[in-house]
């Protein structure tokens, strides 16, 4: 327990922002779980669509401080490979 009052604040913004950091993550975790299994499904036009929403939601994670840029980048960049890999060549 907190001894001081500014440790005690300092302790209340530690809980909110690990409960910002969990759900932001949460809502990543989601939306590449969506691409994958529109990937396993074998559908092509979800998993363009999930892919889609799913790139937005990993860059807010990484802006919000929540994971680091390169972490966020790596990411979109092997989900993207994922998909363009299932697509036929042109």
């Amino acid at each position: 327990m907190a001894n001081h009052k500014s440790a005690a604040k300092r302790d209340r913004q530690a809980k909110m922002a690990r409960l910002r950091n969990r759900m932001n993550k949460s809502a990543m975790k989601t939306a590449i779980r969506q691409v994958e299994d529109a990937l396993t499904a074998g559908s092509e036009e979800q998993a363009k669509a999930a892919l889609k929403a799913a790139i937005p939601v990993i860059c807010k994670t990484s802006t919000k401080g929540t994971i680091h840029k390169k972490t966020a980048a790596r990411k979109v960049s092997r989900l993207t490979k994922r998909v363009n890999k299932m697509l036929p060549l042109t």
